[in-house]
């Protein structure tokens, strides 16, 4: 039995992770469910782990849960697919610096998906169409993937030396920017208290007030309240206005 666990901050690594689960009829579910974890890996042979490359590095959300995975996941066999909008180096082989130096990966790679930066003018956001056009690219990767993993070729992405490398350069300015994005959640005059952003944040960082929306300084920087406010009001790290939010067609 194949299982997968996937973040996905607007949508992109959701698609790519259902895309592989109904390749393998494998079971799919977000780390953000409410569920038994441990259990799960238990009754699977192989695990899946899903997620988008922030900096070359796994989103903390994701870092947080495969550490609290570690001795369940030790004598499992991974397949691990990341979302990542340029490059990223050792995106995919970062993960294992949090699991038991030992651990089989028998498949690692990087998908290239849409930007969901959506407040940064040199980044574009895509629209329907170009999204749609992504899909297929991934489909036909993914379709090659799992052809590679049921006739036992073992690739894994990112676990070249110079891919490593360039991950380093990439990372090191890492921890002070996320230092920095968990308490970085800024909302402004436009806000209507609606609370949207509130029930959509997967860290249970912002919650609703007499005085509007309050954060915990607990911010993984995926960008979905900023790509889901009615009002464009929010901006996380990146504070320039928000012109056009973007709007995942890929997983509707």
């Amino acid at each position: 039995m194949t299982t997968v666990f996937y973040f996905s901050g607007t949508g992109n690594t959701r698609y790519i992770a259902e895309l592989f689960a109904r390749m393998t009829q494998a079971e799919c579910c977000s780390i953000e469910e409410k569920t038994n974890f441990p259990a799960l890996v238990a009754q699977s042979d192989m695990i899946c782990l899903c997620y988008p490359i922030y900096g070359s590095r796994p989103p903390r959300i994701m870092r947080e849960f495969a550490a609290k995975l570690r001795h369940e996941l030790r004598e499992k066999k991974l397949v691990i697919l990341c979302t990542q909008f340029l490059f990223s180096g050792d995106g995919a082989r970062s993960l294992l610096d949090l699991l038991d130096p030992m651990q089989e990966v028998v498949y690692a790679e990087h998908f290239i998906m849409p930007n969901n930066i959506s407040n940064f003018p040199p980044l574009p956001v895509a629209g329907s169409r170009a999204q749609a056009r992504y899909g297929r690219n991934a489909e036909k990767k993914m379709r090659r993937i799992c052809d590679n993993i049921e006739g036992g070729l073992i690739k894994k992405r990112g676990f070249h030396i110079g891919s490593r490398l360039l991950g380093l350069i990439q990372a090191v300015h890492l921890p002070r920017m996320e230092r920095r994005a968990m308490g970085d959640v800024r909302i402004n005059e436009s806000c209507t208290r609606c609370g949207l952003c509130a029930s959509v944040c997967p860290m249970e960082n912002l919650t609703m007030t007499s005085e509007g929306v309050e954060q915990k300084g607990d911010c993984t920087l995926c960008f979905r309240c900023v790509n889901r406010c009615p009002e464009r009001a929010m901006t996380v790290f990146v504070h320039g206005r928000v012109r056009r939010q973007y709007k995942n067609t890929m997983c509707i």
